[in-house]
């Protein structure tokens, strides 16, 4: 496989990561055993209306990776932002399969945090789903930490 290469947008070009999103979406509905309704129901445009609104409170960055000889096909993508009060969050990210295991979401992960710390972040976050345990260990390279389990009522 040959290398990726990588471009940073902002809110303006998510619209790109739909695809990815939608495959995201659907590896967090099929992982689910207790909250898989809710990733049923939530949709992409869900999804970017809360983008923008976290655009609009601070700074959104997305970060592409995509493959210049597969016409330039984005196959990954990470969607960090920085609040007001400095706090940096780690929003969405995805690498497809086939693209997998190749350094490409680590050089998204990397390349968010060196911006975060560019920018005066005094912390930084990432939010796992309760079924997606095994991605504690990808982030744990880059000094993440599980703090605290937040737990949620079922209401469906």
């Amino acid at each position: 496989m040959h290398p990726v290469e990588y471009r940073v947008t902002d809110i303006n070009d998510i619209e790109y990561i739909r695809p990815l999103w939608i495959q995201i979406n659907e590896h967090h509905f099929t992982k689910a055993r207790i909250f898989q309704n809710h990733y049923r129901q939530m949709t992409f445009n869900d999804r970017k209306a809360h983008f923008e609104k976290v655009a609009a409170a601070g700074s959104l960055r997305l970060d592409l990776a995509f493959d210049p000889q597969e016409g330039s096909r984005y196959v990954g993508y990470c969607v960090s932002s920085l609040s007001q009060e400095m706090s940096g969050e780690i929003e969405s990210i995805f690498v497809e399969e086939n693209y997998r295991s190749k350094g490409i979401g680590s050089a998204l992960v990397s390349r968010t945090l060196a911006w975060l710390d560019e920018n005066g972040s005094v912390r930084n976050r990432v939010s796992v789903g309760y079924e997606n345990e095994e991605a504690w260990a990808f982030y744990k390279k880059f000094g993440f930490s599980p703090r605290m389990m937040i737990l949620e009522q079922k209401k469906e």
